[in-house]
């Protein structure tokens, strides 16, 4: 992957932990970070690995460098830096899990709404305070948000500055867990387990598939499903269902994929 001054990277076989580490200035989001980010995307659209985003110091990402976006102009809004970034982190083959911890404000809350999988401790206040400063949240959170949380809860965060808490997180379902922050990264990799027990392909398809326009269904579903039907792993997966079904193979263990 490469060496890396605004990440720290464990790479394991089936997923890439990755920590934000700016924690001088609570993990914005600068250049240098999102030129580090795309580097990481390029090596997991190459090989396909669930990728965990987390923070440091107590905190995911406090938004983006505001020094650095007090000299952007026009040019540099319609270039995306953020947005493309974002847009090609949620693209990536495999599923991504935010871990957040502390503030997940502004850039950083966008970073989040990108992954597929959000989870959180008690000290999460996640939310776009960007109308406060003069712009707009336009990573992602003005049209994503919706979709996570609905307009009503959108429009809160998004025109009034809303910051939500943990609890208010996940009963709007923008998080699904909350652990105490030594568990956090507990956590993602129990989830990542729980992706990893599931065939590859089939994930990779699923996740293409669930993310398609909606005209794009049902036709994609069944193309899927045809590259499916013909893999080998369907073939031992179906068959090792029905040897345990028919008691001629015992049940597999929470690590093979039991419950």
């Amino acid at each position: 992957m490469g060496s890396f001054e605004a990440l720290i990277v464990e790479e394991g076989p089936d997923r890439l932990l990755v920590r934000l580490n700016r924690p001088a200035v609570r993990n914005a989001i600068d250049r240098r970070m999102v030129e580090e980010l795309h580097q990481l995307c390029s090596g997991l659209e190459a090989h396909p690995r669930v990728l965990i985003l987390t923070g440091t110091g107590g905190v995911f990402a406090s938004g983006a460098d505001i020094g650095e976006l007090r000299e952007r102009r026009r040019d540099d809004a319609l270039a995306g830096i953020n947005s493309t970034l974002f847009t090609r982190i949620a693209r990536l083959p495999m599923p991504v899990i935010a871990a957040l911890d502390g503030y997940a404000l502004g850039g950083g809350a966008e970073l989040a709404y990108a992954a597929d999988f959000r989870i959180g401790t008690p000290a999460l206040k996640i939310g776009n305070p960007e109308t406060g400063l003069g712009i707009l949240a336009a990573a992602g959170a003005s049209w994503r948000l919706r979709e996570l949380v609905g307009e009503p809860l959108a429009k809160e965060i998004l025109l009034a500055g809303r910051v939500l808490d943990a609890s208010e997180a996940l009963a709007a379902r923008l998080i699904t867990e909350i652990h105490e922050p030594d568990a956090l990264l507990e956590g993602a990799h129990a989830l990542a387990d729980r992706i990893a027990r599931q065939d590859p392909l089939a994930v990779r398809l699923t996740k293409s598939v669930f993310s398609a326009p909606a005209e794009a269904h049902p036709l994609i579903d069944q193309l899927a499903q045809g590259i499916l039907f013909e893999s080998e792993a369907k073939f031992e997966r179906m068959q090792r269902f029905l040897d345990r079904r028919n008691g001629s193979q015992p049940a597999p263990t929470a690590a093979e994929g039991g419950e």
